[in-house]
């Protein structure tokens, strides 16, 4: 599906990272030390953010959240529309999206909802904010941001060293005045399996039975309730249909990969983003690749990315972007547009004495 969306633009980003860091290549914990330096020099990850308990991905979106409405210097009686896009929602009912309404201080009058997308959820997010930025609706918040560690098996060599942690908030408002947006999304449900937690829904329920499970049972819940990655299938998949995705997004936007100012994908792996940087074309120092100190953070990783890189860039003028998100699904979508001049996109730290969000 594509779409071109006029008067609206992207008015601020920012992101927030837990305070507490882990790096295998320091700690090789169940890695030998040369397995720890080959697997940094692979998928590009030094070092992880690991958000610690009782916090959820909700409330690293909702300081960032806090702290973008003051950068920004809106009310939050302004906002109109509050999408929460994560796969690591607070509880099964009420959505998330309502609860951050109240802590937030948004009007009752606001569209709220959350939307459970992983690696392609920014671009989504701010697709279906931007389409709703019409009639009374002014001013919209996308939160980005996933809790993954708590998904991995703690003896899975393939997920440990590669996920991290992080939150985002994205803010849009109609400015008729606004480069276009175009998007372009797609589905293939055929790799749902590649990336999978099969237990937790109502398919494979981890409400306790009576009579209780057996042990057996059990221990097959606890493997199920975690992160599956096939990552040859993942590879496979992202070199077959990314560099394509981006070089198609550009042709219909009418530029080529030279007009860009900076084209910054989901932070997967590294060795699969610089296969794609390759196969595009695009200039080394025009293509972020910003893992080292995040590794891959799911929804948050692009505005992560943008903010961690590109925040001098992005408030000194308009830059020309081509951000990507692609995975978990297979899922995927481009965003190609103008941003800037904004303020400053930062990251901070999740506050040391920050309150849980509860009911």
């Amino acid at each position: 599906m594509k779409a071109t969306i006029e008067g609206v633009r992207i008015a601020g980003v920012r992101a927030v990272v837990p305070r507490q860091r882990h790096s295998f290549v320091e700690e090789p914990g169940i890695f030998t030390p040369e397995e720890a330096r080959k697997l940094h020099a692979g998928i590009g990850v030094y070092e992880r953010r690991i958000l610690p308990r009782p916090y959820c991905a909700s409330d690293m979106c909702r300081a960032a959240a806090e702290g973008l409405l003051e950068q920004l210097g809106w009310e939050p009686s302004s906002v109109d529309v509050l999408i929460f896009v994560s796969q690591d929602v607070d509880y099964v009912l009420p959505v998330t999206a309502a609860v951050l309404q109240r802590h937030l201080g948004l009007p009752t009058s606001a569209a709220c909802f959350d939307v459970t997308l992983g690696c392609s959820g920014f671009v989504y997010g701010v697709w279906m904010a931007a389409r709703l930025l019409a009639g009374t609706a002014k001013r919209a918040l996308v939160l980005c941001g996933d809790n993954s560690t708590r998904w991995l098996h703690p003896e899975d060599k393939a997920t440990l060293p590669l996920f991290g942690d992080a939150g985002s908030a994205t803010a849009l408002e109609i400015d008729l005045g606004a480069s276009p947006i175009h998007v372009s999304l797609g589905t293939d449900g055929g790799g749902a399996k590649h990336i999978f937690v099969k237990a937790g829904g109502k398919r494979d329920c981890l409400i306790p039975t009576d009579p209780p499970r057996s042990e057996a049972e059990m221990t097959r819940l606890y493997r199920d309730a975690r992160l599956h990655l096939n990552g040859a299938e993942v590879f496979t998949f992202t070199l077959r249909a990314v560099p394509g995705l981006l070089k198609e997004a550009m042709a219909d936007a009418g530029v080529t990969v030279g007009d860009l100012d900076y084209v910054v994908p989901h932070q997967a792996n590294k060795m699969m983003l610089d296969h794609i940087r390759k196969k595009i074309g695009a200039d080394p120092a025009k293509y972020i690749i910003d893992m080292e100190k995040y590794g891959n953070t799911s929804s948050a990783s692009v505005p992560l990315a943008l903010c961690s890189r590109l925040g001098t860039e992005l408030e000194g003028g308009a830059k020309k972007l081509l951000l990507a998100g692609f995975g978990v699904g297979w899922s995927w979508g481009t965003i190609l547009t103008d941003i800037g001049p904004i303020p400053s996109p930062t990251v901070v730290d999740l506050p040391e004495d920050y309150p849980v969000m509860e009911v």
